[in-house]
């Protein structure tokens, strides 16, 4: 009679590499070290795998190899349109690479991510910290700890990939003063947020170039509601165009601007910054592109590199970006 298949829990690493005629160690480094082999016998080794129900036991690698197979991405707002876009293209990345992906929310928190980076420490190989809100010393020990890639946060010393708004800002500010505008208000957003400080420095730097006033309105943590109840301010500021942080923020200040019955763009001008909503508002959004996508291939890319050579290199990428016009800016009301 022939013998039950054993059940897919019960399935080792003999059993594969009896089966896919290799050896044991041949099986172990399909799944722990695959450059150390050839495509075809990764992909014969691992269809084996696959066919049998062999579970990598992700306990049992990390004592043998010293790796867990698991990376960690954490961002301060995960509801927030700017990031899914980022995560997306890091789990494809690490896909790739046979890594999984623990992905944490830091609500904004310092001490909420430094809490997530320590519980998640023990179970990954390396972390990618998008738009960290921890002090540089924190972000350092954490890195001298674990291979860590810094996504919109300039640290020296620390592999990073940062988003330029300044591009897009100058080119926003040239844009609404060849429209006749005069003076304008920018619609901050968290001050401990790398993104933050440089789009302030950049927005006033070109508005003090171009002979334009701006005043800096402080919203805080970027929400729908932070921009709606902004609306008084920037009535009151006298300004004839906002630019707001981001396009969330964007989208509250046009609903507020809608319930007074100021119409954008007649009576006010509009633009927002990363472009993850604009094209989806009524008006479309006047916004500066952001690139969030392509800031997360190139973290998961810098990130699998040092997993796999074991070397830091302190690289400091920049993603370039660009305005984008849509129907929220117009001529200056007279």
């Amino acid at each position: 009679m022939p013998t039950r298949p054993r059940s897919s829990s019960g399935i080792t690493i003999g059993d594969v590499a009896v089966a896919a005629e290799v050896s044991r160690s041949t099986v172990s480094r399909a799944f722990s070290r695959p450059d150390l082999l050839s495509r075809e016998t990764v992909d014969h080794v691992r269809a084996v795998a696959e066919r049998l129900g062999y579970i990598v036991n992700p306990a049992a690698r990390a004592l043998s190899t010293g790796r867990f197979g698991n990376i960690a991405m954490v961002v301060p707002d995960v509801a927030n349109p700017f990031f899914p876009p980022m995560v997306r293209t890091v789990q494809a990345r690490a896909e790739q690479a046979d890594l999984a992906v623990f992905l944490g929310d830091s609500d904004e928190s310092a001490a909420r991510e430094a809490k997530l980076a320590a519980r998640f420490s023990p179970q990954v190989d390396g972390f990618i910290l998008a738009s960290s809100r921890l002090e540089a010393s924190v972000v350092r020990e954490l890195a001298a700890g674990r291979p860590t890639v810094l996504v919109n946060r300039d640290i020296e010393g620390i592999p990073r990939v940062l988003i330029d708004s300044s591009g897009g800002m100058i080119e926003g500010v040239v844009h609404l003063k060849r429209l006749g505008h005069r003076k304008i208000s920018y619609l901050a957003g968290p001050r401990d947020s790398w993104s933050d400080q440089q789009r302030r420095a950049a927005i006033r730097q070109a508005a003090a170039d171009m002979d334009v006033h701006v005043e800096i309105v402080e919203v805080g943590r970027p929400s729908y509601a932070a921009g709606r109840d902004a609306v008084s301010a920037l009535v009151e500021s006298g300004a004839t165009a906002a630019v707001a942080f981001d396009d969330v923020v964007s989208q509250g200040v046009l609903a507020g601007l809608e319930l007074r019955g100021i119409n954008v763009p007649d009576d006010f001008g509009l633009m927002g910054c990363d472009d993850t909503l604009a094209a989806l508002t009524t008006p479309a959004m006047t916004s500066v592109s952001a690139a969030s996508a392509t800031a997360g291939t190139a973290a998961a890319d810098l990130l699998v590199r040092m997993l796999e050579t074991g070397r830091t290199e302190p690289e400091r990428l920049t993603v370039a970006t660009h305005l984008v016009i849509r129907a929220t800016t117009g001529p200056a009301p007279r």
